[in-house]
């Protein structure tokens, strides 16, 4: 708990470098590459920023002593994906995500990276399996998944905000600049990008379920499994949703609720992800260029989300699960709320 705590820190620290859009390049890019030996720095902080979460730079000496109290295990895990995403973010501030490799690339640096980050921990910790830290591709795709989800949600409020990250390979199919799709005579060439995007960013659940599969702690579990429903559930209110291109698509509230509460066991989350691939294959137009890519991926995470039969699976509720229901039926709705909020939030950083 302490090493993943502490690894948060360190990487809400990085990211608001690269956020603050107050730091000049020729200081920033030094910065984000040298940020990993900040760890070793006691007296290291930085007071010049001008973003929301500054209070992580400005006592960054707090942070970085907890950092050097770790196991070395940890401490090495931890500096070494800062010091690569430090170089990845950099690379990236120069440059706009063009092509599909570039998404995926940029994906990973952001997010891949923390999947693979904190696989390593689990397995350090010996709290999993060795092959959990040592298979780098299934935990970059429980990055990517997340990190994809948020930035195909996230189009208008990006806009807004002067940001682009939808891949320049697939939106210039579909309109000239990224900007136009939010008009609202393109309305449905917008919806034919986002679904093209839904169904690339599908293809990571088969990946998703294989690493899910290899846990055995029930807190890891917990940890890696709620933010992969919540992103399917997420994925599932977008495609095909004219509302991404005019406002914000959320899931509501008490969903959010019954998925963490559910997503306890692998053939639960199996059974979550069968029931959201279906809800996707049935709004599919059939007049939707990606219709036949889309059938195709929803038919692979069918295959594989149906070993031991369709649903049956979400109704053998674990002991885990009577006493979280008992716990949150005496609960107020405000800490309903709060939770749900929180975790909304962990889904849309991807841990960004």
């Amino acid at each position: 708990r302490h090493a993943v705590c502490i690894f948060y820190l360190v990487l809400r620290a990085l990211d608001t470098v690269e956020d603050d859009m107050s730091i000049s390049l020729d200081v920033k890019v030094p910065m984000l590459h040298e940020f990993h030996t900040y760890l070793y720095q006691p007296e290291w902080k930085y007071m010049e920023s001008k973003e929301k979460d500054r209070q992580v730079l400005e006592d960054f000496p707090t942070i970085s002593m907890e950092f050097r109290n770790l196991s070395k295990v940890y401490q090495d895990v931890i500096s070494d994906i800062c010091h690569k995403m430090g170089v990845g973010m950099a690379e990236f501030l120069e440059k706009k995500v063009d092509s599909q490799h570039e998404w995926d690339k940029y994906c990973h640096y952001v997010a891949g990276l923390v999947g693979i980050g904190l696989s390593r921990l689990f397995s350090a910790s010996e709290l999993e399996d060795h092959i959990v830290g040592q298979d780098t591709e299934l935990a970059n795709s429980m990055g990517l998944f997340l990190q994809k989800t948020n930035i195909i949600r996230d189009y208008l409020e990006d806009q807004l905000e002067g940001r682009e990250f939808w891949p320049k390979e697939v939106w210039s199919r579909y309109a000239k600049k990224l900007s136009d799709l939010a008009k609202p005579e393109n309305i449905d060439m917008a919806v034919q990008c986002l679904n093209e995007l839904i169904t690339n960013a599908l293809h990571h659940v088969p990946d998703v379920l294989t690493y899910l599969s290899r846990l055995k702690n029930q807190s890891v579990f917990n940890f890696c499994a709620i933010p992969q429903v919540m992103a399917i559930a997420t994925l599932a209110a977008c495609y095909n949703n004219k509302q991404v291109f005019r406002g914000v698509v959320k899931i509501r509230k008490g969903q959010a609720v019954t998925l963490m509460m559910d997503a306890t066991n692998i053939q639960a989350v199996k059974a979550i992800m069968y029931q959201y691939v279906e809800e996707i294959y049935q709004k599919i137009p059939s007049t939707d260029p990606s219709s036949n890519k889309t059938q195709q991926i929803i038919a692979t995470i069918r295959a594989m989300s149906l070993p031991n039969g369709p649903m049956a699976s979400r109704h053998h509720y674990s002991p885990i699960y009577l006493s979280c229901a008992m716990l949150l039926a005496a609960l107020s709705w405000q800490y309903l709320s709060t939770i749900s909020k929180a975790t909304e939030e962990y889904v849309q950083a991807g841990e960004n």
